[in-house]
């Protein structure tokens, strides 16, 4: 059995990944923002993106279930700028070669995707991997390959076109304590219902639409980490 450490007070701070501390292997999940450019111009989601970081998240991951690999590259070099200037993590979704080619600081794999010990042998050890845990051995596998942190959800039933199973809040704190890297929960939230993970362990909140889909993007950003701060003490 692993030793557990609770997150309940380390969410506040940023963690090192798997591998010696430097500038880009320090990463902090608190307000984790997921983007969604279906219903978008370029421009237009650019700066929703760049509104978004203005407004203080934390990590930005860039989720195309659509594109070609030349314009899933493409809009990751762009959005790399963007998040290159506010010192933010960009984690590509899935996609293993378009993290390399855009040398962003980290990609994401759900469980049909590659398997996290085969993409940290590709990748070594200065690159952030997440994964997506749904059940504690999901996510106690994802750990012993060399996951950096865990995505959990759905908690809510969620808008975006990616298909959702929705975790218990139950299950989202046994995962929180089974393992030793950072757990966010993913699915549905914002700032009017986050209460339900008040007492859970998890380092962060992941969000989509409640950014992604705002009028002022800058301002929900705001919204939600004072509602975190406010209601998880995160």
């Amino acid at each position: 059995m692993h030793d557990v450490k609770t997150k309940a007070d380390a969410a506040k701070h940023s963690y090192t990944c798997n591998k010696e501390e430097t500038e880009m292997a320090k990463f902090n999940p608190r307000l984790y923002f997921i983007t969604d450019s279906t219903k978008y111009e370029k421009d237009e989601f650019l700066r929703r993106v760049e509104e978004a970081l203005k407004g203080g998240v934390t990590l930005v991951q860039l989720r195309e279930k659509e594109r070609s690999t030349r314009e899933y590259l493409e809009l990751a070099n762009e959005v790399h700028k963007l998040t290159l200037a506010y010192n933010v993590p960009l984690i590509i979704d899935d996609r293993l070669d378009v993290a390399m080619a855009a040398d962003t600081e980290g990609v994401h794999f759900g469980q049909s995707d590659m398997p996290i010990n085969i993409a940290r042998k590709i990748l070594g050890p200065d690159k952030i991997i997440g994964a997506t845990a749904k059940t504690v051995p999901q996510a106690l596998e994802a750990y012993e390959q060399g996951a950096d942190y865990l995505g959990v959800g759905a908690i809510f039933p969620t808008t975006t076109k990616v298909k959702t199973i929705l975790t218990s809040t139950d299950t989202l704190a046994d995962i929180c304590r089974a393992v030793p890297i950072p757990a966010n929960a993913i699915g549905g939230l914002n700032k009017d219902n986050i209460d339900i993970l008040k007492g859970i362990p998890i380092a962060g909140v992941c969000v989509v639409s409640a950014i992604m889909k705002a009028d002022d993007p800058k301002q929900a950003a705001e919204e939600l980490s004072a509602a975190m701060q406010d209601k998880l003490e995160l």
